[in-house]
């Protein structure tokens, strides 16, 4: 049974993480200090192949490891200080500094359990955001290469997280993949803990990302619906479960060694296409309304990836659908809110 450490376990992507190796029989160590969320219960806690280590990763001593750790074979370095793009603003410093000290200690582990002979290799999270300036849509991974890097202090941070990897493989020979996830919806987001109070017409935002601000809002009978920018805004709503299996399916093959993946659905949708399928399933049979809020100053207007490169190497392709996964969140936010 392999071992496998995911930190940042108890987060949004970190629970799917969780989910997905414990169901294909992999042994699973959490590292999370609930910092995002506060005290949080996850469904895999109570997994008899799970174990959570409670504690923050920059406190993490590679010269005196928690025992649970000297055997693990892979690392998913899912930890970070994370949000929407009110996060981006309020935090800009301490998301950049903050998620430079987890990713360094990270990787101090990761030498030394690679030194040890322990550790297989490690799958670094990085982000869309660093293609925040690309031109070439749908993104091919190979772009990152040419497109300017990005304005945005949280962009930049996942790019270097990106040069974390490639500096441990030069100088120190530790494997890696880099995973791009591209907007991940579904279940288990929570109102983060500091999170930036702002109104969104008469209705205060109470999540990090687009989906369940808009579900929010519609349920609380929020009519015309309001929405920042235009609304022509295009992302790739990708299923948690479907970044998860990618994730996976990365660290089961040898050719996703050294290489970089986007791992996504190559479905586009704009922001209004979202809104209006929410509406639909909300208030069916009720027109649709909007109104456009100010933008923020880095929210891109797309983000496309080409997806060929995880299909042809790795045979990834998003399975599960936007109102799949629209229905999923809806009925999670109205159990929430019982």
């Amino acid at each position: 049974m392999s071992k496998v450490l995911i930190t940042g376990s108890q987060g949004f992507i970190g629970s799917y993480l969780c989910a997905e190796f414990l169901d294909k029989g992999y042994k699973v160590i959490g590292i999370d200090n609930f910092s995002k969320y506060g005290p949080i219960t996850r469904p895999h806690d109570n997994h008899p192949n799970f174990e959570l280590i409670e504690m923050d990763v920059i406190d993490l001593d590679p010269e005196n490891l928690p025992e649970q750790l000297l055997d693990v074979e892979y690392i998913i370095a899912g930890a970070a200080m994370i949000g929407g793009i009110t996060y981006f603003h309020k935090y800009a410093y301490d998301l950049l500094a903050t998620n430079e000290r987890i990713m360094a200690s990270t990787y101090d582990v990761a030498i030394k359990l690679h030194q040890l002979g322990v550790l297989k290799r490690i799958l670094v999270a990085s982000s869309s955001m660093v293609f925040e300036n690309t031109e070439v849509y749908p993104t091919p991974e190979e772009n990152i290469k040419v497109c300017a890097p990005p304005l945005s202090t949280y962009g930049f941070q996942k790019l270097a997280v990106e040069y974390f990897a490639k500096g441990a493989l030069e100088q120190y020979g530790v494997p890696y993949t880099i995973i791009r996830p591209f907007n991940c919806v579904g279940v288990g987001e929570e109102d983060a803990i500091g999170e930036h109070e702002v109104k969104s017409g008469n209705i205060k935002l109470m999540m990090s990302h687009v989906l369940p601000d808009i579900i929010n809002k519609i349920l609380k009978g929020q009519d015309p619906l309001h929405v920042l920018g235009t609304g022509e805004q295009i992302r790739c709503y990708t299923n948690g479960k479907d970044i998860a299996r990618g994730v996976r399916m990365c660290l089961e093959s040898e050719a996703a060694i050294n290489e970089d993946f986007n791992i996504s659905t190559s479905v586009a949708t704009s922001v209004i296409e979202l809104s209006q399928l929410v509406w639909s399933i909300l208030n069916p049979g009720k027109e649709f309304a909007f109104v456009s809020d100010e933008a923020y100053e880095y929210d891109v207007q797309k983000r496309i990836p080409n997806t060929n490169k995880a299909k042809e190497v790795i045979g990834f392709e998003a399975e599960i659908g936007l109102e799949e996964s629209v229905r999923e969140v809806i009925e999670y936010m109205r159990q929430q809110s019982e």
